[in-house]
């Protein structure tokens, strides 16, 4: 549907001349029905009036309805108060009566009107009938046609003015179901539901496409989005797509640039950084070879730890589906092998209440093992490199590093504490700038950019660098988004 009006101005006006349309026609059909159907009651309680006028005159009466006096058997029913018994009444007959009192005109003769309505689906609501001051017997034997033409039954209607004889009155051209107008109010309701739905669906369909594509965005680099996005929708979203297109193909070629830059320098600084080390070797002073060595790794690490951070930023490693546990596990583990006073605490286990039961009069509890495997979509590399960072760290300020991994329904956190550490959180958080240092770098290796890559790599999985205070050091919180 988007197809022939591509833009959203377009579409906008086209759904305001749609629903303009819609409303006239709904509302016309309306009004045509309920104009339909006020004129045939009106033609029902003229018709009414003219009846009860000629069962007062014997007079013939007017608008299609045929007044017949019952034979002397039927009469006798009728009589008695059998009208079911009449001659071609319904079966099943219900039977409503309707005695009316003589109006002024006729209370000196005290003729009255007694009218049986036999109808084979239902008892006519007296109650309903409209009633006002002053309502003469006439009128309200219109009012009696006007409700009966109202519902479709299509009954047998008897009467007898006075103490005269029973009348069958034929009023099927009156008030019979195939004389009712048609109906299409229900129809307009359902045009105008139609409508509204067609309108909401399309609109929610290009909702949906801004949507995706922000979500889309959004979880770019968690991930691993494509170099390309797919250009579909409305004009205005093909534009905002195509500039955002614009805008990552020149950040990537940025990115790559300056990686090629860095990775030029590093390679060309390969041989005068040798040479340097074979004329340092030839230094007799050992106190002066040892400093001129010193600057010398000191260079060539810096290159190499800012290449680090621009690969971290390039989003260079694809994510896939890894067991987090056995990884930092795993990264633990290898820390200990090596004589490190680094260990992996296991998460503890966790009693799930469950839900009342009806068969149960308490609640069933389920318990969840500290030692479950937790899975995450990510990049096993990046993360590794993030862990061993924030291990390092912990055990360069600190005496020791506890690893441990706690998790929510959807993110999970890698947890390592210190022991001993002088330092404060907010300390910490402030070294996450590239390059900043703390108060110890004279006795602190590194060059300011470890725990920028690791914010970079937690930022890359939507997740969150944090660090707090304990009662023993700072721990380091490094929260990744689960799927």
């Amino acid at each position: 549907m988007i197809a022939p009006f591509r833009s959203l101005k377009s579409l906008t006006t086209l759904f305001v001349a749609c629903a303009f349309l819609s409303g006239a026609l709904v509302v016309g059909l309306w009004l045509h029905s309920n104009a339909s159907w006020r004129a045939h009651q009106n033609n029902a309680y003229i018709a009414g009036i003219t009846t009860y006028n000629a069962l007062q005159n014997g007079t013939t009466p007017a608008g299609g309805v045929v007044i017949t006096p019952l034979s002397s058997i039927d009469h006798a029913h009728a009589e008695r108060g059998d009208f079911h018994q009449i001659t071609g009444a319904p079966i099943p007959a219900r039977v409503t009566n309707l005695p009316l009192s003589a109006d002024r005109a006729n209370r000196r003769t005290g003729a009255n009107l007694a009218i049986a309505i036999i109808s084979p689906d239902l008892v006519y609501r007296v109650a309903d009938l409209e009633y006002r001051d002053r309502q003469s017997a006439a009128e309200t034997t219109g009012a009696i046609f006007r409700m009966v033409a109202s519902l479709c039954s299509d009954p047998m209607m008897v009467a007898r003015f006075g103490d005269g004889s029973w009348m069958e009155i034929n009023g099927a051209s009156v008030w019979g179901c195939d004389m009712a107008p048609p109906d299409h109010r229900l129809i307009s309701v359902f045009l105008a539901i139609l409508t509204v739905g067609i309108l909401i669906t399309v609109l929610h369909n290009l909702s949906a496409h801004f949507n995706r594509f922000a979500r889309q965005l959004r979880n770019r680099r968690r991930v691993g989005g494509p170099a390309r996005y797919a250009t579909e929708g409305p004009e205005e979203l093909r534009d905002i797509v195509a500039a955002v297109n614009a805008y990552l193909e020149t950040e990537r070629s940025q990115l790559e640039s300056r990686a090629a830059v860095l990775s030029g320098v590093s390679h060309d600084l390969g041989s005068p950084a040798t040479r340097l080390r074979l004329r340092a070797a030839l230094i007799e002073d050992t106190t002066l070879r040892k400093k001129l060595e010193a600057d010398i790794d000191s260079m060539t690490g810096m290159i190499e730890s800012v290449l680090s951070y621009t690969r971290a930023e390039m989003n260079t490693e694809a994510p896939r589906q890894i067991s987090l546990t056995a990884l930092v596990q795993s990264i633990s583990d290898n820390y200990h092998d090596m004589g490190r006073a680094v260990s992996f605490r296991h998460a503890e286990d966790i009693i799930v209440q469950g839900a009342q039961s009806v068969f149960m009069s308490r609640q069933g509890q389920t318990v969840m093992s500290g030692e479950r495997d937790v899975a995450v979509m990510g990049r096993p590399i990046s993360i590794e490199r993030a862990v061993c960072n924030l291990i390092d760290n912990a055990l360069k300020y600190g005496r020791s590093a506890i690893v441990s991994l706690e998790t929510t329904p959807t993110t999970a956190t890698i947890v390592i504490e210190d022991e001993g550490s002088d330092s404060s959180a907010k300390d910490i958080e402030a070294l996450m700038a590239p390059y900043k240092r703390g108060e110890n770098t004279a006795t602190i290796e590194g060059y300011g950019l470890g725990l920028t890559i690791v914010a970079t790599i937690a930022s890359l999985h939507g997740g969150t660098l944090s660090f707090e205070d304990t009662s023993v050091g700072v721990a380091a919180r490094f929260t990744i988004q689960r799927a």
